[in-house]
């Protein structure tokens, strides 16, 4: 993409362009940068009036990239980086103990363990507002979209500073209703003629899944869903068996059912970018959810027996 002597370009509307592009839909992308859907309209059209050229194509499906477009991706990436690095820079000299800090997780986590730690939290420093975000996709920590990550896949990326705070176990629970009818399933057989409740296919390679399907590699699909709220109220609802983690299963009215195979628990990771990571308000809250996990070990990783 060529501007002409004198043409400016605003971040704003380089970021809009990175976003639309992205997300694919003018409503995703002002939802990941919290602006009306009509700014970000509004900001391509400048963007591409000022330019010259047009940097995304519309489609029945979504906005695509053209070849315009795709040229100058990489360029306004690498822009984005640069910008990001200097925010981060003058947001980690920040030394209030108060502000906004952004978490991410998944959301049965976030509900169920986080959010009386985040309650603990707010008691003792009630300046820090906490965003909770239960996005099932990984929210980029280098593009500031989450200053804080609950992982249960340890991130790789050479910025961020990772710990372990815990682990997370899984077991087979079913109904009590459910067993009654079905009887207990026969590991030896595989599960014939029982049902089981699965992730859809995209999630089906988590270690938890691939367990559930070695398992009860004969027993039939009842239902298929990535939520994991969902799953565990079909298993209450007496639709099959699911494969949930300790700290959902054991606190409803199943059964947990004896592993004949071993599952070994799923370590639980928590990063920041090291940019950040000694801003007082962020390490507050990194602190406390370290700790606040640990402290759940015995419902997060409890005993087998």
């Amino acid at each position: 993409m060529r501007f002409g002597i004198g043409v400016t370009v605003d971040w704003d509307d380089l970021h809009t362009f990175l976003a639309i592009a992205r997300h694919g839909t003018l409503s995703a992308a002002a939802r990941a940068l919290g602006v009306r859907q009509t700014t970000m309209g509004r900001r391509l059209a400048a963007l591409e009036a000022r330019s010259g050229t047009r940097l995304l194509q519309k489609t029945p499906h979504g906005y695509v990239l053209t070849a315009s477009g795709e040229a100058v991706l990489g360029n306004v990436e690498r822009i984005e980086a640069e910008a990001l690095a200097v925010e981060r820079r003058i947001s980690g000299r920040d030394i209030r103990l108060e502000g906004m800090v952004r978490v991410t997780t998944v959301e049965t986590l976030a509900a169920e363990v986080v959010m009386p730690i985040l309650a603990e939290l707010r008691a003792r420093h009630p300046g820090i507002a906490v965003e909770l975000i239960t996005e099932t996709r990984s929210l980029s920590l280098g593009r500031r979209e989450a200053d804080i990550a609950i992982r249960v896949a340890r991130p790789d990326q050479p910025e961020l500073a990772v710990r372990r705070v815990g682990a997370i176990a899984y077991a087979l629970y079913g109904s009590p209703d459910y067993l009654a009818r079905a009887g207990n399933p026969d590991f030896a057989t595989g599960g014939t003629g029982h049902a089981v409740i699965r992730t859809l296919p995209d999630l089906a390679g988590l270690p938890e899944m691939r367990f559930l399907a070695e398992s009860l590699p004969n027993a039939s699909v009842a239902l298929a869903t990535n939520s994991r709220y969902a799953q565990r109220s079909a298993a209450l609802a007496g639709m099959g068996i699911a494969c949930l983690a300790r700290y959902l299963g054991d606190a409803a009215a199943l059964v947990r059912l004896p592993p004949q195979l071993e599952l070994v628990p799923r370590d639980l990771w928590l990063a920041v970018h090291q940019d950040i990571r000694h801003m007082p308000r962020v390490r507050a809250v990194a602190d406390a959810l370290a700790a606040g996990i640990r402290a759940r070990a015995g419902i997060l990783d409890p005993p087998v027996g």
